[in-house]
């Protein structure tokens, strides 16, 4: 590679899901990419749960299908479960969920990853960034050497300074069986970039042949089944129905694939097979355009089932009586892990007065050969005899034959108060960061911030401004400026309750809160956007109609406000898409709840408007308590609203700054 090389426009270090994203979106803006990754066969992995969605996450996958990523497509495509969330409470915080073949995923958006113009991939490290003076200037690799380039964005998630536990026993890693990026870590030290340490993990695999499903509740998908992309909805007609996989067997169902598609991406060289929704398999249908993959779901096919089961008053004493055992609760564990995904230790101990805890066991594969169990809700830090003496006190895992263990792994991560909301770095000009080094946690969080410094470094190059998304428009905005503002001293998840205008911030109004900022990009398929703007025109002229036509003195809309009334029901009512009828619906009958939060959203973005001049010097602001003064140096925000957001800065402080900048700073 080093005779062809030549500068790129974006280099992108680290190929999981905020580096998939961040390299696809910058070349799909026509910037010039590199994506440097470890190891082929390593693109986009799921190294925990190979599951997408959830609380609040589905939101984020929702907006970024919206405005031209990947993931939402990819997920439909790898998928063997779909299930909606929380459908008992309103439509603000209904998620939806999937769970992945984690082999398709990765294939699939390698596939994708390669056929993409202008974009290119490296097999390589990343030792070190080129820079002079502020100013990064490219990247130096293992093995290339020095690559140039305009801009860079690390993606480097679990790898930098990683460490491993089981038990007391510690390795340099990064997850997967690669190294650490230790070197790239040192040069950011040097460099004063504010960094931590953060601890996530993952629990045991198992053979499914070992497992007695027969005593565990079954977890089926939805039918039809909920979909997370344009694509995928378009492609597979789901509104008519298939069959869900229940049964009392041992067993759940998984397709054939004694055979695989030659491909680097899995390692291997077989012949191809003609097994419907055979994953990895190439499909020579049209149909499925450049990525020539089969779906594993596909109409009329079952769903892979999940399974409930749950710990017990032994697993608990087990737990208990190795503590000290362990790397979270025995001392090498430094790290902060994540509180909303605690191991099986935390629960144990910050929940003494349980009997039991939940645990899921999930597909990673719909292949016979290559599928695991995952058992959500044993992740820990115990040694491996411990592992298996406590999971085999759980029902259904009392034979459970072990894979590979369960372990812990810290990081360095770096305060995303360092960063504008672009995603730039306030101590390296050109230099992005996006996903677990940011703080945050899941392929969702990754994926959505990698989409945000891929178009943002794009748009660097035109010297045009950044894509920033605000908090009552995307729950992407609502992340970054979480992130950017408040920081974080524990792995960041998002959740519907973060955001305060989330009844404006449904998953399936995605495509239209998205839609104006999707045209500026123009990634997003023009079809798609075509569509999206027509379903608006008709949703607006249909609640029209209702508002103004009457029955009997009273409006078709206030009738459609009433106990068992659906759009369909009522006179004149057109023949059109569920999810455009479900807009309609929604709309009206939470018209007096939407209409209060646009004005208070209108209200922070009048404060959002009001930008903070460079000039400002808050040290020098006596009037500003020296509290408020020291977090707005620290963060210097980019406007009022951003500034009122900072912890420790309090209206009276946002009142005074707002008088300096009225002035003029006289």
């Amino acid at each position: 590679m080093q005779a062809e090389m030549v500068e790129f426009d974006v280099i992108v270090v680290g190929g999981g899901h905020a580096g998939s994203e961040a390299a696809l979106a910058a070349a799909r803006m026509g910037a010039n990419t590199l994506l440097v990754n470890l190891s082929a066969g390593k693109l986009a992995t799921m190294p925990c749960n190979p599951s997408v969605g959830g609380l609040g996450k589905s939101h984020l996958v929702f907006e970024l299908d919206a405005l031209g990523g990947e993931m939402a497509k990819n997920t439909d495509y790898s998928g063997i479960q779909f299930r909606t969330l929380n459908t008992r409470r309103g439509a603000a915080v209904h998620a939806n969920r999937a769970q992945c073949d984690k082999h398709v995923y990765s294939a699939r958006m390698a596939k994708t990853l390669a056929s993409t113009p202008h974009l290119r991939i490296l097999y390589d490290e990343v030792v070190a960034l080129l820079v002079v003076g502020d100013i990064v200037k490219g990247v130096v690799t293992a093995k290339t050497g020095e690559i140039h380039a305009k801009t860079v964005i690390i993606t480097a998630g679990t790898f930098l300074r990683g460490t491993i536990h089981i038990g007391h026993e510690i390795t340099q890693g990064g997850g997967g069986g690669l190294p650490a990026s230790n070197m790239l870590a040192d040069q950011l030290a040097k460099l004063k970039f504010n960094r931590a340490r953060l601890k996530t993990g993952t629990p045991p695999r198992f053979k499914p042949e070992s497992i007695d499903f027969s005593v565990m509740k079954p977890q089926n998908g939805d039918i039809p089944p909920p979909l997370f992309s344009w694509a995928g909805r378009k492609m597979f007609h789901v509104e008519q129905s298939n069959p869900s996989y229940s049964s009392s067997a041992n067993l759940p169902p998984s397709l054939p694939c004694s055979t695989f598609a030659s491909d680097p991406v899995f390692q291997r060289s077989s012949t191809h097979s003609e097994t419907a929704g055979h994953p990895g398999v190439v499909n020579t249908d049209p149909l499925f355009h450049v990525e020539h993959f089969r779906p594993v779901w596909v109409p009329e096919t079952p769903q892979i089932g999940c399974f409930l089961t749950h710990t017990t008053q032994k697993t608990h004493d087990i737990v208990r009586s190795n503590l000290s055992r362990s790397a979270l609760y025995g001392g090498d564990i430094k790290g902060t892990g994540a509180r909303y995904c605690p191991s099986i230790e935390d629960k144990v101990v910050k929940f003494a007065g349980r009997d039991s805890h939940h645990v899921f066991i999930e597909p990673e594969s719909a292949c016979s050969a290559l599928n695991l169990e995952y058992p959500n809700g044993l992740s820990c830090s115990l040694p491996r005899d411990v592992q298996i003496e406590m999971t085999r006190s759980v029902p259904g895992l009392e034979r459970a034959e072990f894979v590979s263990f369960a372990y812990a792994i810290e990081y360095d991560f770096y305060d995303p108060r360092d960063l504008y909301p672009s995603l730039e770095s306030k101590i390296l000009h050109g230099l992005y960061l996006a996903g677990q080094v940011n703080g945050t946690t899941g392929y969702e969080e990754a994926a959505a911030q990698g989409f945000m410094a891929g178009v943002n470094a794009a748009l660097s190059l035109k010297d045009d401004p950044p894509l920033v998304l605000s908090r009552s428009e995307a729950y992407i905005g609502v992340m970054i400026d979480d992130l950017v503002t408040k920081g974080t001293n524990e792995p960041y998840r998002m959740f519907t309750s973060r955001a305060e205008r989330r009844l404006l911030l449904r998953q399936g109004n995605a495509r239209y809160r998205m839609i104006g900022h999707a045209r500026r990009l123009r990634v997003a398929d023009d079809v798609y956007m075509d569509e999206t703007e027509a379903y608006q025109r008709v949703i607006g002229q249909e609640i029209m109609r209702l508002d103004s036509e009457k029955i009997s003195g009273t409006t078709l809309a206030t009738r459609l406000c009433r106990v068992g009334v659906e759009y369909a029901m009522l006179p004149g009512a057109l023949e059109l898409p569920p999810e455009v009828v479900s807009e309609i619906e929604i709309q009206i009958r939470y018209r007096n709840y939407i209409e209060r939060e646009n004005r208070l959203a209108e209200e922070a973005e009048r404060k959002e408007q009001t930008k903070i001049p460079d000039w400002v010097d808050y040290m020098a602001i006596e009037t500003i308590r020296y509290e408020a003064r020291e977090k707005l140096a620290k963060v210097r925000p980019e406007n009022l609203g951003m500034a009122s957001r900072i912890p420790g800065v309090n209206p009276a402080d946002i009142a005074m700054l707002s008088v300096v900048i009225s002035r003029g700073g006289n």
